[in-house]
């Protein structure tokens, strides 16, 4: 069975954008990382700038199996 809450990356942050001819083209960086809710099915805040620290509270909502 799939766990109820997992890591997902969060969304790019864009910094800024520039054009190369016709095309444009724009700088991101990574927004951390994301818990989503596989029951609700959407992302929940706040985001996490590492990896480590979402796992670690995503584990803990697992273990209570609630969004709060």
């Amino acid at each position: 069975m799939q766990p109820r809450f997992v890591i997902v990356p969060a969304v790019p942050i864009e910094k800024e954008s520039f054009r190369v001819g016709s095309r444009y083209y724009a700088a991101t960086v990574c927004g951390g990382f994301d818990i989503y809710d596989n029951q609700a099915k959407e992302r929940l805040k706040p985001s996490y700038p590492s990896r480590t620290a979402a796992q670690t509270q995503c584990e803990q909502m697992n273990k209570r199996g609630d969004a709060g």
